[in-house]
């Protein structure tokens, strides 16, 4: 611990510095302009924090998150023709913004990854297949991100949903090669959306 900082100001900026695409130095100067507005900012910004983790929780079907206490859009039978399988909640945002789709949607929390040590029971791959046997399903959308662990989990979510007879698709036009669906402009997911292609005679 610096020697004129104090300790919780030292919790602070550790905890922020592990925030995706920030380090010590843009966590120092985020604490500190917490403390410059105390309170138009750092006190609804707790509070807004403290709702969020009393109140929202991640849906072990589907994997959006839901209101704790209510049931989730996946419970809703109606508009359940065609599953757009995406790898993170970014990416359904991401996917949201073009208006091409508004179908239901399933969240696999990530990708398969052998040097991670992440395998098909750590995603939720097991209830994909659930959701298509128990309802009408005949599309499979594969809209993971063109990377080498991307297109691996789409394979395989593929074999494992060959025999149910649904159509499985991939989104193609437009969609470059390591290309990470979250950060693609709205003409391109639209395009690769729009013209995506089947797997079932792969």
């Amino acid at each position: 611990m610096k020697k004129n900082s104090h300790p919780d100001l030292e919790t602070l900026m550790f905890l922020i510095a592990k925030l995706p695409g920030l380090g010590p130095k843009s966590a120092r100067r985020i604490a500190l302009y917490l403390l410059k507005n105390r309170d138009n900012i750092m006190n609804p910004l707790s509070g807004a924090l403290d709702k969020v983790y009393q109140n929202v929780a991640r849906c072990n079907i589907c994997g959006n998150f839901k209101t704790n206490k209510i049931e989730c859009n996946c419970s809703n039978k109606n508009n359940y023709e065609q599953i757009c399988v995406v790898e993170n909640v970014a990416d359904m945002w991401a996917l949201e913004g073009t208006n091409v789709y508004s179908g239901q949607y399933h969240i696999l929390g990530g990708t398969l990854s052998a040097i991670n040590g992440i395998n098909p029971e750590d995603l939720l791959i097991g209830s994909l297949v659930s959701r298509i046997k128990a309802n009408s399903v005949k599309e499979v959308i594969l809209a993971t991100s063109a990377t080498i662990e991307g297109q691996t989990t789409a394979h395989y979510i593929k074999d494992s949903i060959k025999n149910l007879n649904v159509k499985v698709t991939k989104l193609a036009h437009g969609l470059p090669v390591g290309g990470e669906i979250e950060y693609l402009d709205d003409g391109t997911l639209f395009s690769a959306f729009k013209y995506r292609s089947s797997l079932n005679s792969d």
